[in-house]
């Protein structure tokens, strides 16, 4: 991307992250949604929108189809907030390379939690959660 493309995919982010919070009154836009990244394309015709929701699948889909319904509005308020002849047509998506960043940094978590156990049993260590003084049960004499 060229440096004006960058600057304003940035722009763009930001005023549309302002006009959601401000001025869409969608019921469907239950969960809070974010925008990751905006990627606009070389002639700035086009910005394709990626938006993270939280909520259930059922509700992310209703978010992104409340956002792609009032695209159009978007549009015409980032033309008059932005210094550009026409703004970019937007193009709403989720965002899923969050989700597999989500699930590589738990199966890395998981991994290092792993390596810790078998060095702790390498060690003689006991297993973790559980105190090394703890008192064993005897016999009464």
């Amino acid at each position: 991307m060229s440096r004006r493309t960058e600057r304003v995919a940035s722009t763009i982010q930001q005023e549309l992250a302002q006009i959601i919070m401000r001025e869409l009154n969608d019921p469907r836009l239950t969960g809070m949604p974010s925008i990751t990244r905006v990627k606009v394309s070389p002639d700035l015709s086009v910005a394709d929108v990626f938006v993270t929701i939280m909520g259930t699948p059922g509700q992310q889909t209703a978010a992104l189809n409340a956002l792609r319904h009032s695209a159009g509005l978007m549009r015409i308020r980032l033309t008059k907030e932005m210094t550009l002849r026409v703004a970019p047509f937007l193009k709403f998506h989720i965002d899923e390379n969050l989700k597999k960043e989500l699930e590589v940094l738990s199966l890395i978590d998981k991994a290092a939690r792993e390596n810790a156990e078998i060095e702790r049993r390498r060690a003689g260590l006991p297993p973790e959660g559980q105190a090394e003084d703890q008192p064993t049960e005897t016999q009464p004499e």
